[in-house]
C-alpha cells in the first residue's frame, strides 16, 4: 500500500509523537509498504514554534505538500498533527474530496492554556473542528477515547503504542553499595510536563533530567543540584534509562507516555500521579506506584521487581502497533 503520513512533529525535536511516527514508518517499510512522509525537514523555510523555539514549523507548506501528494498518489493519507502541515493536508483532502485519517496525540488545548492563558475549551473547539472531517481519529487509550467523546469527538479508533525492547533493556547492575538511588526524568523540559514537581521532591537520591525544552535554562539555574544532560537518542538514551532506580513521571497532561514503557523495558519502575496516561500503564505495586504525593510514590516504587517491569513492557511492540495502524487506515 502507498501511505502518506503528514506530521508537524519531527526530528531533531524528540517527543513521543516523533518516536511513534518514526517507528511506524520503519515498520511499514519493513512490511513492504511505500511511505511518503511529509514533515518540516522537507521544507527549506521553517520558523520556531511560539513559546517553544526547539520545535520548527514549516512555512506555507501547502504548495509542496500538494506536489508531493500528486506525485506519490497515495492509497491512504494519515494526518498526525494539527499544525501547519496537518492543516494543509486537511485542506488538500477536503478540496479534492479524499478520505483521510487523523490522530489525537496531544492535549494541545491544555498545553496552550498553560502557556498563554487562552481557555482550553476554546482551543478544544478548534481541535474538534480539525478532526471532524476525518474518516477515523486514532487515539492511544480507551480512557482518552471516553474523555474525548464526552467533549464531542467521534469516529475514534484505538492505535496502541509500542516500545523497542531490544534497545531499551536492563544493563548489568553496577556496585550499588552506599550509592544514592538515581531518580530519573526523561522528556521535554517544558511547563506542561510539570517537571518542577519532580525537581522539588524532598527524597534521598540523585536527580537526573534527560531532555531539552524552553524551560531547561531557567530550571538548570534554579536547581543546581540536578544533573541536566540534554536530549539523548538511541543507545545513549537507553543507557540513561537503565541507570535509573526509579523513573519519575510528573506530567498530569500526557495522553500516554511512551517514556514510561521505555523505563519499564529497562527494568525501572515508575512513580507518577494517578492521572490519565500513568493510570493506563502503571500496575500499582508491580511496575510502579501512583500517588498524589509524588514523593511517596517514589519511595514506594524503589525496590520493585525489575523483572516484572520488563515483563509488562514486553507486551508492547511497534510491530503490533503498526498492524493496528494499518487496519485503521481508509482508502482515499
Amino acid at each position: 500500500m502507498k501511505i502518506a503520513i503528514l506530521t508537524d512533529a519531527w526530528y531533531p525535536h524528540i517527543s513521543g509523537v516523533t518516536t511513534t511516527v518514526d517507528h511506524t514508518i520503519r515498520q511499514l517499510q519493513r512490511a513492504g509498504h511505500q511511505v511518503c512522509a511529509i514533515h518540516p525537514q522537507r521544507y527549506s523555510i521553517q520558523v520556531a514554534c511560539p513559546t517553544y523555539p526547539q520545535i520548527k514549523l514549516a512555512v506555507n507548506p501547502y504548495g509542496r505538500l500538494k506536489r508531493l501528494l500528486r506525485q506519490f498518489q497515495p492509497e491512504a493519507i494519515h494526518i498526525v498533527t494539527e499544525g501547519p502541515i496537518g492543516l494543509a493536508g486537511r485542506y488538500y483532502c477536503r478540496k479534492n474530496r479524499l478520505n483521510f485519517t487523523s490522530a489525537f496525540t496531544t492535549r494541545f488545548d491544555e498545553y496552550i492554556e498553560m502557556r498563554s492563558g487562552i481557555p482550553a475549551r476554546s482551543v478544544f473547539k478548534l481541535l474538534r473542528w480539525f478532526h471532524s472531517t476525518a474518516a477515523r481519529v486514532m487515539i492511544a487509550t480507551v480512557p482518552l477515547q471516553h474523555e474525548l467523546a464526552r467533549n464531542g469527538l467521534s469516529k475514534m479508533v484505538q492505535w496502541p503504542r509500542g516500545v523497542d525492547t531490544n534497545l531499551f533493556r536492563p544493563r548489568p547492575a553496577s556496585n550499588s553499595n552506599g550509592r544514592q538511588p538515581v531518580l530519573l526524568y526523561v522528556g521535554r523540559v517544558a511547563v506542561e510536563k510539570n517537571i518542577e514537581a519532580f525537581l522539588k521532591l524532598k527524597v534521598p537520591g540523585a536527580k537526573v533530567v534527560v531532555g531539552d525544552g524552553p524551560a531547561r535554562p531557567m530550571l538548570a539555574r534554579a536547581y543546581p543540584g540536578v544533573k541536566f544532560v540534554g536530549a539523548k537518542r538511541g543507545a545513549e538514551l537507553a543507557g540513561y534509562f537503565a541507570s535509573g532506580d526509579v523513573f519519575v513521571f510528573p506530567s498530569r497532561t500526557d495522553t500516554f507516555g511512551i517514556v514510561m514503557l521505555e523505563a519499564m523495558a529497562c527494568g525501572v519502575p515508575v512513580a507518577a500521579y494517578p492521572v490519565r496516561g500513568p493510570k493506563e500503564l502503571v500496575r500499582q505495586g508491580i511496575t510502579g506506584c501512583l500517588d498524589e504525593d509524588l514523593a511517596q510514590a517514589v519511595k514506594n516504587a524503589l525496590g520493585l521487581d525489575p523483572d516484572a517491569c520488563r515483563a509488562f513492557a514486553l507486551k508492547f511492540s511497534w510491530e503490533n502497533s503498526t498492524q493496528q495502524f494499518i487496519k485503521n487506515l481508509v482508502p482515499v
